[in-house]
C-alpha cells in the first residue's frame, strides 16, 4: 500500500510583479511622504483614506466582460454576485466620494491621499502590479486658478523634499489647445476617431523618435531598425502641417527668440528654461538674456500656439487659459525657470479636458547600459471635469496631480538625498539571565529620553553572537554590563561605528587602547548614549 504524500510545502516567494519592502525602504518613503504631506496642508489640503477596494462600476475605466472580468484591475464577485476590484489609481475614488458625500463636503473640496494601487497589468523591469502614489485634488472649482495653484504646489513639492531649483521643470499644456489643432487639421467627429489615435499616439512618441518620425507616423507610416512598420494616419500634407506645427512649437519658438540673441548655446538653454534672472545662470554673456528675456518664452508659446488655432474656438479657450496660467504664477513668483508653458505635454489625452501639467527632473543619470539620460516625468495631473458627473449627472470641475512615489524616492536617493541606511537601535546585550530586569530598565530609561533601543532577545550563552546581531540591525552603540561592572556601578558602552572604522585600519597597539569603548557610571547612561550618538 503506498503511503499517502505529505502535503506540498508552499513556496517563500513573492508573487510576479509585486515586492516587499524593508526597513530603510520603509523609512526612506514615510519621511518623504511627511513633507509632502506638510506642502499640502499648508496649501489648505486635508487628507483622505479611501477604501482599497471600490466597485468595478465606481472605477468605471475597467468594466466587467464575458472573457475576463477583472481585465485591468484585481476583481472579485461578492456573495451579492457584484464585482469588486482593487483601485487602480486615486482619481476614481476621489470621484466616488465626491459624489457620495457632495451635501457634507466643503466646495471646491481640497483633498490629498496616498497609498497603493493595483493594476492587473504585465509586469517587467521596474514596472510592478503594486505601488505607490501621492495625490492632490480640488473638486469643485472651474476656475484655472485651481490649476495654477497645483502647479506652484507641485514645484514647491519637490523643492521640499530635496530636488533642487534648477534641476526639475514643471511643464503645462492644455487638452483644449490639442483638441483645436486636430480641428484645424479637419481631425475632429466621430468618423475621425482612428486617425486621431494614430495621430495623438504619434504625438506622445515625440521624445523617442523625434519630429522626423512623428512627421513619418502622421503620413503613411514608419518603418524602425528593425524594419517593422507602422502604419500611419494617412493625413494629407497641410493636415500634417498643422499637427507638426503644434509638434514643434518648441523649436519654432527656440528658434525665433535665439534669432534675436544670438546662436550661443549657452544662452539657448537658458531661453527654453525661462530663467530670468542673472542668479540663475551666472554665464550668459548677453545682457537681455540676462536682464529677463528670458521670462518671454511662455509669451513667444503662446503666441505661436494662438496662431495655430485661430479657427478654433476650443483651441483659443486653451490658449486663453494657458495665458492666464502663466500670469497668476507669476504674480506668486513662480516665472519660466520653475514653470513653463510647453505644447509637448500631451499625458492622458482620453483622460483630461483643459489643462494638463508633468513635472520633470532635468538632472542627468546613468541609465543600465551606464549611458547619460536625464532623469525624467516623477509627476503629472491635470484637469477632469467629466469624472464625478458619471455619478451625479451634472458636470463638477475637478483638477488635481498625481506624484510616483517610487520614482521620486528614485530620483533622491540619485542625488545622494536618499538611500543612506537608517542607523539601529542602541542594543543592550544581556551578560546574566538572572538580571534581565537590569537590563530591561536601561532600554526603558534610553526610550523614555527619545532613544530608539532594544535589549536583545536571543538566547545570550554567546556574547558574540549578541554582537554580530548588533551589527546586522546597524547599531551605532552596543551597552554592556557584566558582574564587575554591576558591582562597581558602571556600564561599557561600545561605539560599534567607530569600532568597525578602527578595526579596518587599526594597528595592534589602536586595539589595544580600545578607543571605542568606554566605561561610565551606570547613573550617566544616558547622558552617556547621547553624546556618543552625537558624535
Amino acid at each position: 500500500m503506498a503511503k499517502d504524500k505529505s502535503p506540498r510545502r508552499p513556496r517563500a516567494e513573492t508573487p510576479k510583479g509585486f515586492r516587499d519592502y524593508f526597513g530603510a525602504e520603509v523609512t526612506e518613503r514615510r519621511d518623504m511622504l511627511q513633507k509632502i504631506s506638510e506642502v499640502y496642508e499648508r496649501y489648505g489640503f486635508d487628507p483622505l483614506e479611501t477604501s482599497a477596494v471600490e466597485t468595478v462600476e465606481a472605477l468605471g475605466k475597467f468594466l466587467p466582460d464575458v472573457d475576463r472580468p477583472n481585465e485591468g484591475v484585481f476583481g472579485w464577485q461578492d456573495e451579492d454576485d457584484q464585482w469588486l476590484a482593487l483601485r487602480y489609481d486615486m482619481t476614481a475614488p476621489l470621484a466616488r466620494v465626491a459624489a457620495q458625500f457632495r451635501n457634507d463636503l466643503p466646495s471646491p473640496y481640497r483633498r490629498y491621499t496616498f497609498g497603493p494601487v493595483w493594476r492587473n497589468e504585465k509586469p517587467g523591469p521596474g514596472r510592478f502590479r503594486q505601488f505607490y502614489q501621492c495625490d492632490a485634488d480640488t473638486v469643485g472649482a472651474a476656475s484655472v486658478a485651481a490649476d495654477a495653484e497645483i502647479c506652484a504646489m507641485l514645484a514647491d513639492t519637490l523643492e521640499a523634499v530635496g530636488i533642487d531649483r534648477g534641476d526639475y521643470i514643471v511643464r503645462v499644456n492644455n487638452r483644449k489647445v490639442l483638441n483645436g489643432v486636430m480641428e484645424v487639421a479637419g481631425l475632429s467627429g466621430d468618423d475621425k476617431e482612428a486617425e486621431r489615435g494614430i495621430v495623438l499616439r504619434a504625438i506622445d512618441k515625440l521624445d523617442r523618435l523625434g519630429e522626423e518620425g512623428v512627421r513619418a507616423l502622421l503620413g503613411e507610416g514608419r518603418k524602425d531598425e528593425s524594419g517593422d512598420f507602422t502604419k500611419g494616419a494617412g493625413l494629407s500634407d497641410a493636415q500634417a502641417d498643422v499637427v507638426m506645427g503644434f509638434v514643434g512649437a518648441n523649436s519654432a519658438v527656440r528658434t525665433t527668440l535665439l534669432s534675436q540673441v544670438g546662436s550661443n548655446p549657452r544662452e539657448a538653454d537658458f531661453l527654453r528654461r525661462g530663467a530670468a534672472s542673472q542668479n540663475a545662470n551666472p554665464n550668459i554673456e548677453n545682457e537681455a538674456v540676462r536682464e529677463g528675456f528670458g521670462a518671454v518664452w511662455n509669451a513667444g508659446v503662446l503666441d505661436h500656439l494662438r496662431g495655430l488655432v485661430s479657427q478654433s474656438q476650443i483651441g483659443q479657450e486653451g490658449v486663453e487659459e494657458l495665458e492666464q496660467i502663466a500670469a497668476l504664477l507669476a504674480a506668486q513668483g513662480y516665472g519660466p525657470d520653475r514653470i513653463v508653458i510647453d505644447p509637448s505635454v500631451v499625458r492622458g489625452l482620453g483622460y483630461y479636458t483643459g489643462p494638463v501639467y508633468e513635472a520633470e527632473l532635468t538632472f542627468e543619470i546613468l541609465d543600465e547600459k551606464g549611458r547619460p539620460r536625464q532623469f525624467g516625468s516623477v509627476a503629472g495631473g491635470g484637469r477632469y471635469d467629466d469624472l464625478v458627473k458619471r455619478f451625479t449627472g451634472q458636470s463638477v470641475p475637478a483638477t488635481g496631480v498625481s506624484i510616483g512615489v517610487d520614482r521620486l524616492l528614485a530620483a533622491l536617493r540619485a542625488k545622494g538625498h536618499a538611500g543612506a541606511p537608517a542607523p539601529g537601535p542602541v542594543v543592550v546585550t544581556v551578560m546574566d539571565r538572572d538580571r534581565m530586569a537590569d537590563y530591561m530598565a536601561m532600554v526603558g530609561e534610553l526610550r523614555t529620553a527619545g532613544i530608539r533601543a532594544e535589549m536583545y532577545l536571543g538566547n545570550p550563552k554567546n556574547f558574540g553572537n549578541q554582537l554580530k546581531y548588533a551589527d546586522k540591525r546597524g547599531s551605532p552603540i552596543a551597552i554592556i554590563q557584566g558582574g564587575d561592572e554591576a558591582a562597581n556601578g558602571t556600564v561599557v558602552l561600545k561605539d560599534l561605528i567607530l569600532g568597525a572604522k578602527i578595526a579596518e585600519n587599526a594597528t595592534l597597539e589602536e586595539w589595544k587602547d580600545r578607543p571605542a569603548q568606554v566605561e561610565v557610571p551606570r547613573a550617566d547612561l544616558v547622558a552617556a548614549v547621547q553624546r556618543m550618538l552625537a558624535q
